[in-house]
């Protein structure tokens, strides 16, 4: 498949998490995932998607890595998904806690078996943005439920987004950003399996990254 179709599949994806600040090429700078953010180095969780016209996606989500940013702390937050016609991706933001808000500093991206790319700083400065680390200051808190996901029983604050773009089940022991459940007008998210493990998915050297590398797999597809 040719990459450029792989990044359009990207965007299909990344368009169920409301949030993501796209930069050059169809990528993007990294999730604003909606829940309160506690990362925990090995924390993640599995997620089925579904989007508006009702194709199911598995994405994992972990925090894979610490390491200090400017004096402030970062994390290395991961996101994989798989889907039949895409293989495995792999996208890693190192993602600085800055007050309530995160800030993504680095960002490093692989493709099934192609080496790990990281993005340029010039592309960073243009696609980030501070996203709120925290679903309460743009949610109304409606009450605890009891939510029952394929990872179990959780119970769950019910927030609904003042913007009206859907609602969010949260929970203090579902993965990084205690997402239980998101169900906004056409598009939801569920978690299937609370992880505490996570390693680093990301294989081999990072390299620089190569516009030329989609141009030679559009002429080789």
């Amino acid at each position: 498949m040719k990459i450029a179709a792989r990044f359009g599949c990207l965007g299909v994806l990344f368009a169920i998490l409301p949030g993501f600040a796209t930069a050059q090429m169809g990528m993007h700078a990294g999730p604003a995932m909606r829940g309160i953010f506690n990362p925990v180095v090995g924390s993640g969780g599995q997620y089925e998607m579904t989007t508006e016209k009702g194709t199911k996606l598995e994405m994992e989500i972990a925090v894979v890595g610490k390491e200090s940013v400017g004096g402030k702390d970062g994390y290395w937050f991961e996101t994989t998904f798989s889907d039949p016609s895409m293989g495995r991706m792999v996208h890693k933001t190192l993602t600085v806690v800055d007050g309530t808000d995160t800030v993504i500093s680095r960002m490093i991206m692989q493709m099934g078996n192609r080496p790990p790319m990281e993005m340029p700083t010039s592309m960073m400065k243009s696609s980030a943005q501070k996203q709120s680390a925290d679903i309460r200051e743009r949610a109304e808190d409606v009450g605890s439920e009891s939510i029952t996901t394929p990872a179990g029983t959780f119970t769950a604050e019910h927030y609904k987004m003042k913007d009206g773009s859907g609602d969010a089940w949260v929970a203090p022991k579902a993965g990084p950003y205690g997402l239980v459940k998101f169900q906004g007008k056409d598009t939801s998210m569920v978690l299937t399996k609370v992880i505490t493990d996570a390693k680093d998915k990301i294989t081999g050297t990072p390299q620089p990254f190569n516009p030329m590398m989609f141009q030679q797999d559009q002429q080789h597809p």
